[in-house]
């Protein structure tokens, strides 16, 4: 591989960027997002830093080459999960090539990918622009997707159609579940365990909630189903539950944590408030207070069928598009009025874990996918397609 291609690729591993939802953990991502501008407004693109509002730390790129309506956009997120460096065998925090893959911290999920557009567009002539080309890197993908909505919240017109370079194998994506993570607490009134009527057991309500959810459950599986995903139907995983403090005493206090895997077709806010409406009477009949709140926004469905970008991708791959399980910023960027297919170098399956790395042989082939998908979007005149 080119040397520029390898320098850019570890430079961006050497820039932690973790973004999570403990304060402890959670990083700025802007010395990725001033390095990529730093790079990309040599090739001649027109960088603008978009900081998150309220968290100046934390910052969108928005790097453009040409002008007009249409055109595509390449775009990818800058931030990782946490880590434990102990873990690996080798440091994350740097470029290790190996058995035929880079490893680092990043590789595949997704900073690699910045590393593969700057390479497929380094020798690009602007003169033969028709369309712009806009590189988009995101922040907290990972955490809170805060860096996509901000751009929905801004309103900003990027493009026509919008390439994610998450890792799918260099396979064209074009439906994802969403997702929902909700925690429910219930606050009773402790008492004497010798005597039910001197409390209000928040644990004998969570009960009743919980097998509401359950119920719940069964009636969505019945009602969604969707062939075009391994697992067809929604889900509700009950991961965390903690109520009360001995077992002589009346528990005053149980808080359930759960999440819910969405089908295109489905939508979180009706959800939650479809939750709320069957909680509220349990709630009253048990005396108790109860409260419903997200964890994290949310990841809503993503679907993009009889699509010219995914046609196209499919066309180029000759991979017909596919479902997957993990969510993505898609359904933020389809809000922006953006043609989005996901697809990108990597397995997501060596993602979020030590070791993490790209196939080499991934690299060319998709450096030669962006150059095609730029000559037919950016390259021939709008009308000419």
């Amino acid at each position: 591989m080119p040397s520029d291609f390898l320098h850019l690729f570890d430079a961006l591993l050497r820039l932690p960027s973790v973004s999570s939802a403990h304060a402890a953990l959670d990083m700025s991502n802007r010395p990725v997002i001033d390095l990529l501008a730093d790079r990309f407004s040599t090739l001649g693109f027109t960088c603008e830093i978009m900081p998150l509002p309220g968290h100046p730390h934390k910052a969108n790129l928005i790097a453009t080459l040409g002008r007009g309506p249409g055109g595509l956009v390449l775009s990818g997120h800058t931030d990782t999960v946490p880590f434990d460096a102990d873990l690996w065998r080798s440091d994350p925090l740097r470029l290790t090539e190996r058995d035929n893959r880079l490893y680092g911290l990043g590789s595949t999920d997704m900073k690699g990918f910045f590393a593969i557009v700057h390479e497929a567009v380094r020798a690009l002539d602007a003169s033969k622009l028709q369309q712009p080309l806009v590189i988009l890197a995101t922040a907290d993908e990972e955490s809170s997707m805060d860096g996509a909505r901000a751009l929905v919240q801004a309103g900003r017109q990027l493009g026509r159609g919008a390439l994610i370079g998450e890792p799918t194998g260099l396979k064209p994506i074009n439906r994802h579940k969403g997702v929902m993570m909700e925690r429910l607490r219930v606050q009773g009134q402790s008492g004497h365990s010798s005597n039910p009527a001197l409390g209000k057991s928040a644990l004998e309500a969570m009960h009743a909630m919980l097998s509401t959810l359950l119920a719940l459950r069964a009636s969505l599986q019945r009602e969604y189903r969707n062939p075009h995903f391994a697992i067809d139907l929604p889900t509700m995983n009950f991961g965390v539950i903690h109520g009360g403090d001995n077992p002589n005493r009346i528990c005053g206090h149980c808080e359930l944590e759960f999440d819910v895997r969405l089908l295109p077709g489905m939508n979180s806010a009706t959800l939650r408030d479809d939750i709320r409406a069957l909680l509220e009477p349990i709630a009253r009949q048990h005396a108790v207070e109860f409260s419903f709140t997200p964890l994290f926004p949310g990841v809503e469905p993503f679907a993009n069928d009889h699509s010219e970008l995914v046609a196209l991708c499919e066309t180029l791959t000759g991979s017909t598009a596919q479902s997957v399980a993990f969510g993505t910023e898609a359904p933020l960027l389809q809000q922006l009025h953006l043609d989005t297919v996901v697809l990108g170098p990597g397995s997501i399956d060596v993602a979020h874990q030590p070791n993490e790395y790209m196939e080499l042989d991934q690299v060319r082939p998709c450096i030669e996918l962006l150059r095609r998908l730029i000559g037919r979007y950016c390259l021939v005149p709008a009308a000419s397609r």
